[in-house]
């Protein structure tokens, strides 16, 4: 096969998929007599119904979509559909057409100005410029009466690819039809990779060189190593399918608990956001929580809630898996995902700036009331919760928080997230009980990378060698003092990199509930010896590309 039939990208979910490619329908293009129009004064109220009629029609799309859908997608879609009536971008928009532009210019000026700012941003604010765009699109198609832009109908199986995927598109595929995604653009953390992850269908991002398939060319969707290929010959295609099939109906039937091959049992734990989302993961074979993200609750608070209200909370959480591990994650608000009851100061860089654990220095009791709640949540669900501050970068910081935990009868941990703690981890393990490593922010971090942006998606691989090195120096400390050290991020649900993961020492896994059976699975296919001596020589690779081939030559 010649390179130039091979397009490369990074794979966010593993599986083999062959079919014509499809490509997205192109944005609707707004006429330049519109653009320019300029609204007569007596006509500009009339203008802003017809703005606010065409977004409430959008909304309430997005608003039924979310209550027809389920687990992560339903989520997805009700924040955009929260995103589409976001007061800030609809006053905007009617500020630019009391100025005199269209509908349909003010829908697209205002966007520009949102998308804008979100960059500014960053991090997963960053991620939102595609729902934003998605809900631009869809509102200048309604103003203009034709169809909503999107994904085609397909009739028959088909791989989907586009320049990017918002919510809407994804969690709205039929996976029967849909075998797999390819975008251009996006990040391992991005919505497309977590709702394929969910329809279970393979998927590659940040394909730079995709505008080289044509429509209608059947591929081979490789999701493993992130290789979408044309020019394959049928039978060998159907070959490499009917195997992942195999693996597929495996995952589908699997029933834990987690184990390797040899019996070395593996703790599978969900990651969560609120009551609802762990139970259902008290449904599944999900042996507890790994991460609780508290401050997905509070995304739109405008006033802190009080003690014995996020107590309620979190009790809800705990009360979901009585008796089992629940690890309970402080404030991680700022950067991407600031809460509005905070103090957030404007940052050049917000990523490296004020977040998590270090909110404290800006909203003094902040972190000390949570703890409270945290702990009047364990009082009466007879629980004893797991609490891990994020953003820990000093040995005075871990002191701080594990000294606030244990008098509130807490077991206290750090994030691993700032390359330092892994760098100092066994000096930071004298103060905590437990590590649970954010490979997301690792990653970034390490790799000077940022998360979100599609140019650098192989920096901010965690498959990257010296991310694997420092999650292998934390894990070895944690062996050396007798603590668990987990895995929380992204990494976790890559079934490939879970058995690397095992084999580096640690010793649970935490990811969104849908994707621990294929984990699972994967683990109960290799020994120990066989994830030690992998992880061993895949840590020692040159670059990303690389690991993933010798892990999957080891391990598939």
């Amino acid at each position: 096969m010649s390179n130039d039939q091979t397009v490369s990208g990074t794979g966010v979910v593993s599986g083999f998929a062959y079919a014509p490619a499809a490509w997205t329908k192109p944005r609707p293009v707004l006429p330049k007599r519109i653009h320019d129009r300029v609204v007569p004064d007596e006509e500009r109220e009339g203008e802003v119904e017809r703005f606010k009629a065409a977004t409430t029609i959008v909304a309430g799309r997005f608003t039924e979509r979310a209550s027809s859908a389920t687990g992560v997608a339903a989520e997805v879609l009700g924040a955009t559909a929260a995103l589409a009536k976001d007061r800030g971008w609809l006053r905007a928009a009617q500020k630019l057409i009391k100025g005199g532009q269209s509908a349909e210019a003010a829908t697209e000026g205002a966007t520009d100005q949102f998308v804008a700012m979100f960059q500014q941003v960053g991090g997963l604010m960053a991620e939102r410029t595609t729902d934003l765009k998605d809900i631009r699109d869809r509102t200048i198609a309604q103003l203009l009466g034709e169809p909503e832009p999107g994904v085609p109908a397909p009739s028959s199986p088909i791989a989907l690819l586009a320049d990017d995927l918002a919510p809407a598109d994804t969690a709205g595929l039929d996976p029967e039809l849909v075998l797999a995604l390819v975008t251009r653009l996006g990040g391992p953390t991005s919505h497309t990779a977590i709702l394929a992850r969910q329809l279970g269908i393979p998927c590659i991002v940040a394909v730079t060189e995709l505008a080289k398939v044509p429509e209608g060319t059947p591929v081979l969707v490789d999701g493993t190593l992130g290789t979408v290929t044309m020019g394959v010959e049928p039978g060998d295609a159907q070959r490499l399918i009917e195997a992942d099939s195999a693996r597929r109906e495996a995952i589908r039937t699997w029933t834990g608990p987690g184990r390797t091959a040899d019996g070395v049992e593996v703790d599978l734990l969900a990651n969560v956001q609120d009551g609802a989302a762990a139970r259902r993961a008290s449904g599944t074979e999900a042996n507890g929580i790994g991460l609780f993200r508290t401050e997905m609750c509070f995304l739109t608070a405008q006033t802190e809630p009080s003690t014995a209200e996020q107590a309620k909370i979190y009790g809800e959480v705990l009360a979901a898996f009585p008796g089992k591990k629940v690890v309970i994650r402080t404030l991680d608000a700022g950067s991407d995902k600031p809460v509005p009851f905070a103090n957030h100061e404007d940052e050049e860089n917000p990523a490296l700036g004020v977040r998590g654990i270090r909110l404290e220095k800006t909203n003094a009791g902040l972190i000390t009331r949570q703890l409270d709640a945290i702990a009047m949540a364990g009082e009466d669900n007879d629980a004893s919760p797991w609490v891990m501050a994020p953003m820990v970068a000093t040995l005075e910081e871990a002191r701080d928080f594990a000294a606030a935990c244990r008098e509130r009868n807490l077991k206290p941990g750090i994030m691993v997230e700032v390359p330092a703690v892994a760098l100092l981890a066994d000096d930071f393990l004298n103060e905590v009980e437990f590590f649970s490593i954010g490979t997301n922010d690792l990653t970034q971090y390490a790799m000077a990378a940022d998360r979100m942006s599609s140019p650098l998606a192989t920096l901010t691989d965690p498959w990257q060698p010296a991310v694997l090195s420092l999650i292998h120096m934390a894990a070895q400390a944690g062996q050396r003092a007798g603590k668990t050290v987990g895995v929380c991020g992204e990494a976790a649900a890559d079934p490939l990199l879970a058995c690397v993961l095992i084999g580096l020492g640690i010793t649970s896994l935490s990811m969104a509930t849908n994707a621990i059976p294929a984990v699972g699975v994967q683990l109960g296919k290799v020994t120990i010896d066989q994830c030690r001596e992998a992880a061993l020589q895949v840590a020692a690779s040159r670059n990303s590309r690389d690991a993933k081939e010798l892990a999957a030559k080891l391990l598939g």
